[in-house]
């Protein structure tokens, strides 16, 4: 098996993290104009639906001068029965790079330690690293650093992980506010605390939505009942309530916080019509750049 990178969560690159964001912001500003991954193909798994992930990618690899392979559940014999060590292997002598967007984060996980070529977590029930990445690009272009605090209000779920991990990483502090027993996995807190010994970053877990947005420069937060939640539908949105982003949660930020969101949302639930819709909200920014982090983990990985 020749040498590789792969990227399943942000630690896999949190030396390296920088370096990826700058070629973002190169590409956002059409600094990179060349074709560097002419000839190369990128295969396309998904299990779960998306929009933002796979329009980004497709025509992230187009504009590099590669091709991609939109391949569904109904596509494969991976979800018929045929092992991921097989699909893995297989796909390698084919393509030059994997996608997957799946349920199971060990899934991803199979098919990296199998396949000879890069594999992109473009989301797993655990985390969404790319999200995160356009997430810290969107945050350097409004605030100009990151020299900032996050308030991540509502489920810990797996984009609250990564932005967890990408805070530690880049040195930002970080303040989740769940309802209890929603917080984030505790594994990837205890990393990203040990990341912050050296980064100084400042991690804070509550159940408490005042405590998380004191000084906040950042409002960020996600739907209540992702992919695969759905029977936990009524209960989530009861144990919620008190955990939606309205404008009386933004102004206790101050005039100056920015309001993120990943997408899809649903306004009235995490979110009001007036917040995401606001002159405070960046969601559009966000979800343009997951176009430029996407084709800056593309070329990282398989220049």
């Amino acid at each position: 098996m020749k040498s590789k990178k792969d990227i399943l969560s942000i630690s896999d690159i949190k030396d390296e993290i920088h370096e990826i964001l700058d070629l973002a912001i190169k590409f956002k500003n059409d600094e990179i104009i060349c074709k560097p991954l002419e000839g190369k193909s990128l295969a396309m798994i998904f299990q779960k639906s998306s929009t933002r992930t796979r329009v980004s990618f497709e025509v992230g690899m187009y504009e590099l001068g590669g091709n991609s392979l939109f391949l569904s559940s109904s596509d494969l014999q991976l979800f018929r029965g045929e092992p991921i060590s097989d699909t893995a292997k297989v796909l390698s002598r084919y393509v030059d790079g994997i996608m997957i967007r799946t349920f199971e984060h060990q899934d991803a996980i199979e098919l990296s330690n199998e396949a000879d070529v890069p594999v992109i977590n473009g989301l797993t029930n655990l985390e969404h690293p790319c999200q995160a990445l356009a997430d810290m690009q969107t945050i350097i272009e409004r605030k100009g650093d990151l020299n900032v605090k996050i308030a991540y209000i509502g489920d810990g779920n797996n984009v609250c992980n990564s932005l967890i991990l990408s805070s530690a990483c880049l040195g930002m502090n970080i303040s989740i506010a769940t309802p209890k027993d929603y917080e984030p996995n505790k594994d990837i807190v205890n990393e990203a605390k040990n990341i912050s010994k050296e980064t100084g970053s400042n991690i804070q877990i509550t159940n408490l939505v005042e405590d998380a947005i004191y000084e906040a420069d950042v409002m960020y937060t996600d739907v209540w009942v992702s992919m695969g939640d759905e029977e936990e539908k009524e209960k989530r949105r009861n144990d919620f309530l008190n955990y939606q982003v309205n404008s009386e949660l933004m102004s206790l930020a101050g005039e100056d916080a920015i309001f993120m969101h990943c997408l899809p949302a649903i306004r009235g639930e995490e979110v009001t019509s007036e917040v995401i819709d606001g002159s405070q909200s960046v969601v559009i920014d966000q979800a343009e750049n997951r176009l430029h982090a996407q084709k800056a983990v593309l070329y990282y990985l398989m220049k």
